[in-house]
């Protein structure tokens, strides 16, 4: 028995050696790790780690400190960002609903446009060819026929509210103000389509002629400067008919008189030409007749001419031929009076219109 209770007692002991032991060998590395610690240079906050594996804060920590650092929070945002919707203007495009008119026998602008309750020049305001087409108003021609006053603009590329407001005079709210054209901020126009106009008057393009004193030294009555040769103040019609096609107007400064081809024209007074061949601005062949005192006569639509300028002619003289040239639809003559370059009607001068 003594000597077991020896065994125990020595075994114990050596336990007691190794545990005491033990502690002290932990106790060593950790102070040997607070010392490295202490003694590693601070490196600067945005300085790059150099390692040749495995994370950069791996390669700075010994492995004990990496296992016994503490875990960092890990925030995680669980908000719904709402996602960017562009939103692009589209606009609407107009909308209108015309009426249309065929023309019947004996019609004129003021008789057609009275019976729409609109001014004749709204009719130049839907249809732009009547002032370029001297035939346009006849018998079974169909007008598109405008619900207000005004002119019904094609938008072209590049268009703007202001620059077409700037052209017919009148104010962007005027237009903006029509309904049918469905115009909303930021106001955007569709080229190829159409908008209203309120209280607009289409431009009617004027035509001006040489004038009197560029041609007076071709006459052919001899050589130098021609005499100014004075009309009669009185004037007669230039065809032997009464068939007009149509009468003067906003969008016709004349009077067409239908007729067969070729039948001879002659001059309304005496004057002198200024003008007598080919018109590119829808005359077609044209016949200009200054005569001295303000007044000029013209005669278009010819098929053929029989004088020159700067030539001297007399009331009642032979001048052409009618014909169907330049913006015609049938065999006619364009009969136009003007006075100090203002267009006016012919019947007043002529009678019996």
């Amino acid at each position: 028995m003594h000597e077991d209770k020896s065994v125990w007692q020595r075994l114990a002991g050596y336990g007691v050696l190794a545990l005491v032991a033990g502690m002290m060998l932990l106790g060593w590395r950790a102070a040997a790790t607070t010392t490295a610690q202490a003694e590693e240079p601070p490196t600067a906050p945005n300085a790059a780690v150099e390692t040749t594996g495995g994370s950069p804060s791996d390669a700075a920590l010994p492995d004990q400190a990496v296992a016994d650092a503490p875990l960092a929070p890990v925030i995680e945002d669980i908000a719904v960002a709402p996602a960017a919707v562009p939103q692009t203007f589209v606009g609407r495009r107009p909308e209108h609903n015309f009426q249309t008119y065929t023309v019947e026998r004996g019609d004129t602008p003021n008789g057609i446009a009275d019976k729409f309750g609109i001014q004749a020049t709204t009719l130049l305001g839907g249809n732009p060819l009547l002032s370029q087409e001297s035939s346009l108003l006849q018998t079974g021609v169909t007008l598109v026929i405008l619900p207000i006053d005004g002119v019904l603009h094609d938008v072209q590329p590049g268009d703007t509210l202001e620059s077409i407001a700037e052209q017919y005079g009148v104010s962007v709210e005027t237009i903006v103000g029509y309904a049918p054209n469905n115009l909303e901020f930021p106001y955007r126009l569709f080229p190829e389509t159409q908008i209203m106009v309120p209280g607009a008057v289409r431009d009617v393009f004027v035509w001006t002629p040489p004038s009197l004193e560029s041609v007076r030294g071709s006459s052919r009555e001899g050589s130098g400067v021609a005499p100014l040769i004075v009309g009669t103040g009185t004037f007669i019609y230039p065809v032997n008919s009464r068939n007009f096609s149509q009468y003067f107007w906003y969008g016709h400064p004349g009077v067409d008189i239908a007729l067969p081809e070729g039948t001879g024209v002659v001059a309304s007074d005496t004057g002198t030409v200024t003008f007598a061949g080919w018109n590119i601005y829808g005359y077609g062949n044209l016949i200009v007749i200054n005569h001295g005192n303000g007044y000029e006569t013209f005669y278009g639509h010819l098929s053929s001419i029989g004088v020159v300028p700067g030539q001297i002619v007399y009331q009642g003289n032979f001048i052409g031929s009618t014909g169907n040239t330049g913006n015609s639809s049938g065999p006619h003559i364009h009969f136009e009076v003007r006075i100090n370059a203002a267009q006016d009607n012919p019947c007043f001068y002529v009678g019996g219109c």
